[in-house]
């Protein structure tokens, strides 16, 4: 396999690993949240993805793409992403829930599936896309 196909299948491969420790905490606030509060879905939904968007940005910034890059920066381009994301997957599940009668741990399922590809791609064709391996981790820092 040449060398920078092998790099970016181990960026790939990085990347879902993090995800899924961030699933883990978006999954598990969110358990907690629906147990043992009278929450609606929304706000459950919101806290739980803040909560794993705050740890997969900072692990992922740190080992996947080994970025020195503005923190401030990659964050505001971050938040851009989420800007968008966030009302779409929160008022389209608060009405798969609410008004379609879809189970919660479902539609949650299905809003961090499409957090991970789409903020995959996101995040490395435009917030890291210039700064990847730049980092001390990375070795050209």
């Amino acid at each position: 396999m040449e060398q920078t196909k092998k790099k970016e299948l181990v960026r790939v491969i990085k990347f879902v690993c993090f995800s899924t420790s961030a699933g883990l905490i978006e999954i598990g606030s969110f358990t907690l949240l629906t147990e043992f509060t009278g929450m609606p879905y929304a706000p459950r939904y919101l806290i739980a993805l803040v909560l794993s968007v705050l740890w997969n940005f900072t692990m992922n910034r740190k080992f996947t793409f080994r970025s020195a890059n503005n923190v401030p920066v990659a964050m505001l381009k971050v938040a851009l992403f989420y800007a968008v994301f966030m009302p779409v997957t929160t008022f389209g599940g608060r009405f798969l829930v609410e008004s379609l009668h879809w189970n919660d741990y479902l539609v949650t399922a299905l809003n961090m599936g499409l957090n991970l590809t789409t903020e995959y791609l996101y995040d490395r064709y435009f917030v890291f896309c210039d700064s990847i391996d730049t980092n001390k981790v990375g070795g050209k820092a």
